[in-house]
């Protein structure tokens, strides 16, 4: 996975309650053998017209917010089903990172085992961030995992928490197998201890 450090981009509100996984990727992206192209697929009733057209509507499609490496969502966000697909196609999409107040528990672990970053902030201070990056000319930020801080354009900043293993996995690239595998040398050497304790089980 790609290294989460200090990353800069557009953020773009989304600020919905209860978005649900089947909104973010709708169940006819899910037939794929494979996770290619499900970047079409986020969000894709609302970013498309039924002729196929993008939705000028949506702000995703608007050029203020177009490519946003950043999300700043409502309430529950990421309920519903537990599709992984959802959180394959932020990441295909260009998403680094979901900003929010609360997410499903299920989307939240999926975030974290793909390297998308979601950051939980106090209701106050997501919606003086959702004020900024509402207007067409402070929609750019920085997320700093390594100091937990998201930098406005205005050179205000908001500190977040996060769990520790977290953080360590993001910001090394590592997923549940790499972060297991960082822990190799000690599980061979239970495995030795506990086989030379237990010699029948070898």
């Amino acid at each position: 996975m790609q290294p989460f450090e200090i990353v800069t981009g557009k953020a773009a509100p989304i600020l919905a309650s209860n978005v649900d996984t089947d909104v973010i990727m709708p169940k006819q992206f899910l037939k794929g053998i494979d996770r290619s192209g499900l970047d079409k697929g986020v969000f894709f009733d609302l970013r498309f017209l039924k002729s196929g057209d993008l939705n000028p509507e949506f702000v995703l499609n608007q050029p203020a917010w177009s490519a946003a490496s950043f999300l700043v969502v409502g309430p529950n966000f990421g309920c519903g089903s537990s599709r992984e697909h959802a959180v394959w196609g932020l990441k295909q999409l260009g998403v680094r990172a979901l900003i929010g107040t609360s997410f499903a528990g299920i989307f939240y672990d999926n975030c974290q085992r793909n390297g998308v970053l979601a950051i939980q902030l106090a209701e106050s201070e997501l919606r003086a961030l959702a004020r900024v990056v509402s207007q067409q000319s402070t929609t750019t930020i920085s997320v700093d995992l390594p100091n937990q801080t998201i930098k406005l354009s205005d050179g205000s900043a908001i500190a977040f928490k996060i769990d520790g293993l977290r953080k360590e996995s993001l910001m090394l690239g590592l997923d549940a197998i790499g972060s297991t595998l960082q822990k190799s040398e000690q599980i061979r050497a239970f495995e030795t201890q506990h086989l030379a304790q237990n010699p029948w089980l070898g």
